[in-house]
């Protein structure tokens, strides 16, 4: 296993980050098997696990913190705020209100007294930046968190903090969690060069592309949309709609490759997306054991530029053969009300 330093933190971890998103009702309800998984990890070299208060309702936390009771201390502990808790209002978004109370759940079900990178899990457009700013640096002060981060921002989200940040003399963000694969290169664009214009660590998210370079799905099989991946979104893997035949092309592309160069597909995924410079840690969430082992087992695997050049004839760079983010998007595009002046401005106009 290979470390590199989490943006200007200085807190060392290791390239394959532990994502937890799979443990729970969710993905695998053991919990005495997810506690396993985690200490095969842990034993493999990763110090590096990330989880969310949302994920499985907070069992995954929850599974997180038994694991690591006698742990603790080996490992840089990261999770996220954000997305609704429970029933009521003021149980989501990014509000002072919110975020110092449920740090306070995170930490309890974590079983620890502080957390080495809490995030915020996606932008709140109805709260100012620097209230939610405002409230991290509190905490980070209070020591109930180290650092803070953003996950999936948009590039200019990610500049106005920065700048409400040094206005204000507040805290910023140390990291960012983009979604990053070989079929969703987007990011490349803006945001990667982004983070590393501000020293941001980076871990990216879904480098399997939601399975699809998981060697499961290939052009030419049948595809059972009523299970597993398929069955949560089935218009993500439905092989009759365009944009999944391209997915498919491009993968038994990339499967040729890998083959030519040694190694199996989620190996050459992997192993791309940490090959980017601004990239800190990749996070693999597996579901099992062999799952994680099959993981494991690609993270000595480096690639040649004869060998990113042949990705990129496959998939240009900073090109998306999907949306890695259709289950969020904007509210500037969501809500007609923003993108239409009232009828009496048009009339006046």
């Amino acid at each position: 296993m290979r470390y590199r330093t989490l943006g200007v933190t200085g807190i060392e971890v290791s390239t394959y980050c532990l994502g937890t998103m799979n443990f729970g009702a969710v993905g695998n309800p053991d919990h005495d098997d997810c506690a396993r998984i985690i200490h095969t990890a842990l034993d493999q070299g990763i110090n590096f696990i990330d989880t969310a208060d949302m994920y499985s309702a907070g069992e995954s936390e929850t599974i997180v913190g038994k694991a690591l009771k006698d742990r603790r201390d080996d490992v840089v502990l990261a999770t996220k705020v954000h997305f609704q808790m429970g029933e009521g209002r003021n149980r989501s978004g990014n509000s002072r209100r919110w975020i110092v109370k449920e740090v306070e759940e995170s930490l309890a079900r974590l079983r620890t007294d502080w957390i080495d990178l809490y995030q915020v899990h996606r932008p709140d457009y109805s709260t100012d930046i620097e209230e939610t700013l405002g409230a991290l640096t509190d905490l980070v002060q209070q020591g109930k968190i180290r650092a803070f981060g953003c996950s999936t921002f948009p590039v200019e989200d990610i500049i106005d903090s920065h700048h409400v940040a040094e206005r204000r003399h507040l805290h910023r963000f140390r990291t960012e969690q983009p979604p990053y694969s070989l079929l969703a290169r987007g990011v490349e664009a803006a945001v990667l060069p982004t983070c590393q214009r501000y020293r941001m660590g980076v871990l990216t998210w879904s480098p399997l592309a939601f399975g699809f370079l998981s060697g499961q799905y290939r052009l030419g099989r049948d595809i059972d949309l009523s299970k597993g991946r398929a069955g949560i979104v089935p218009s993500r893997f439905d092989p009759s709609i365009p944009g999944n035949q391209a997915k498919l092309e491009a993968v038994e592309q990339f499967a040729g490759l890998a083959s030519d160069i040694g190694c199996t597909l989620p190996e050459l995924a992997l192993a791309f997306v940490t090959t980017h410079p601004a990239v800190t840690s990749a996070i693999i969430g597996p579901r099992t054991t062999e799952q994680l082992e099959n993981a494991l087992k690609g993270a000595s695997v480096t690639l040649d530029d004869a060998t990113l050049d042949r990705i990129d004839e496959i998939v240009p760079p900073g090109v998306n053969l999907y949306d890695p983010n259709a289950s969020w998007p904007p509210p500037a595009l969501t809500d007609p009300a923003l993108r239409r002046r009232p009828l009496t401005d048009r009339a006046a106009g």
